[in-house]
């Protein structure tokens, strides 16, 4: 199908068009409307190809965690590209940087950690969780404890294994995944998930006997672990009621299931703490973490295990003779050195202090510029992660008819206006910004973002779209 005008046929978005398959993307539409391609960076803003300049809101795909320019970054990667350009992990090899790196991430875990394991994605990091816990229970001698339990609206990655645990239709549907031995227990959202008259306690509490139901009508000898994001980024942002995770893992351990803490969004400072397993109290058996490992400058993942889970894979890997399961690039030396300079420069700009600055701010904004507006019906969020979700009836809770596409015409709108958002399901706006934004730059962000859906809400009106239960 030839692109239509204006793109000429040597132009970036024309070979774009021709040449590529892109993610997340109505692939039939796409060879019609063309991307926005993207030709530099500086701070917190990307410039497309015509010039257009952008503040990015989501920090990319809540991971440019220092933005786009930085040189330290860049001359680390350079510094190793001439030193040891590639080496790999397998059969007992080993570098510097890996080992390093290693050690910087144990130092730093939010609860005592043994060993760690190195990908190249989040969905990679996760998918190598799920066979490590199916290979303990090999190795303790527990064949059938392997159903593993993710929730509606997590997203923890497009893997196989990943995309079985991930809660979300867009992901499943015509993919055949989930793989059978994969379950979801419920959103524990209380905007949309509360009984009436019911407190954020009691919903807390029913959220974990709806876990347990799950556990003792899948057998406890069959359940071997849950995942779960501190906070649920892809479904929306949203934060579990207080008191949440202490309760499930209550239940957890009173019936042998390991804990996955899923930190590839919430690592590194984005929740207000290093991680957010500090921030929602959780204490998990493994832990996940990816983007903000390296600012996204280079691709790597990492997966911590503490000395319970390590032992058991010790055990078996040497009644095997070997630990079969590892990638070319685990461990690569070049996106090793940019992590390693990547949690220096968290540790020297005290990252973390400026996120208590600019973090309450971006929350208190959000909530005084949009929370009152007819068609919002929730701001959440904390540090420097955030959702604004909009709805066609704010006292019934009703969200917009999912064919309406508000949502992405929303994110659509930001891009005019020189934001570049966001939308997950039920036409939530998210907000992960580069750690390193400044409250100026949060308060030029959400004025245009104000304009976007002053222009959106005009045009819904005129439209009289129809909402559904």
């Amino acid at each position: 199908m030839a692109p239509p005008p204006p793109f000429g046929a040597n132009s970036a978005a024309a070979r774009d068009i021709a040449n590529v398959l892109h993610p997340y993307t109505d692939l039939e539409a796409h060879q019609q409307v063309g991307p926005v391609v993207i030709s530099h960076g500086k701070g917190v803003r990307v410039w497309d190809e015509a010039g257009k300049e952008y503040i990015e809101s989501v920090a990319g795909l809540w991971c440019a965690s220092l933005g786009f320019d930085n040189e330290r970054l860049v001359q680390a990667a350079a510094d190793q590209m001439r030193k040891l350009p590639f080496y790999h992990a397998f059969t007992a090899k080993s570098h510097e940087p890996m080992i390093d790196l290693a050690e910087m991430l144990i130092a730093r875990a939010p609860v005592p950690m043994a060993k760690v394991f190195f990908a190249n994605s989040g969905s990679e990091a996760n998918d190598s969780a799920i066979k490590m816990v199916w290979y303990l229970n090999n190795a303790l001698g527990r064949p059938m404890k392997k159903k593993i339990i993710g929730r509606l609206k997590g997203y923890h990655g497009i893997t196989i294994g990943s995309a079985s645990l991930t809660g979300l239709p867009a992901n499943h549907r015509s993919f055949d995944v989930p793989l059978p031995g994969f379950v979801h227990t419920m959103t524990p959202h209380f905007y949309h998930g509360a009984l009436p008259g019911e407190s954020e306690d009691a919903f807390a509490t029913r959220c974990a006997d709806e876990l347990e139901k799950l556990i003792l009508a899948e057998g406890p000898d069959n359940v071997a672990a849950m995942w779960a994001e501190p906070i649920m980024g892809a479904g929306g942002v949203i934060l579990p009621p207080r008191g949440y995770f202490p309760k499930i893992q209550a239940v957890l351990r009173k019936y042998d299931v390991l804990l996955v803490a899923d930190e590839v969004i919430c690592g590194f400072w984005r929740t207000g703490n290093y991680w957010g397993s500090q921030t929602l109290d959780i204490q998990p058996d493994i832990l996940v973490c990816a983007k903000a490992l390296s600012a996204s400058y280079l691709p790597i993942s990492a997966v911590m295990v503490n000395d319970k889970v390590f032992q058991a894979l010790a055990q078996e890997s040497h009644a095997i003779g070997t630990f079969g399961h590892g990638f070319t690039y685990s461990g690569h030396p070049v996106p090793a050195a940019v992590a390693i300079e990547t949690l220096k420069i968290y540790d020297e700009m005290e990252i973390g202090a400026h996120v208590g600055i600019v973090g309450p701010y971006l929350q208190s904004e959000l909530r005084r510029r949009f929370a009152d507006r007819p068609i919002v019906g929730e701001v959440r969020g904390t540090g420097l992660i955030a959702a604004v979700e909009l709805v066609a009836d704010k006292a019934k809770v009703t969200n917009f008819d999912p064919s309406a596409k508000v949502g992405p015409r929303l994110t659509k709108l930001c891009e005019e206006f020189g934001v570049i958002g966001r939308a997950a399901v039920n036409d939530c706006l998210c907000f992960s910004p580069p750690l390193i934004i400044s409250k100026e730059e949060i308060d030029e962000m959400l004025t245009r973002i104000e304009k976007a859906l002053d222009e959106l809400t005009v045009q819904l009106r005129r439209e009289q779209i129809a909402v559904v239960s």
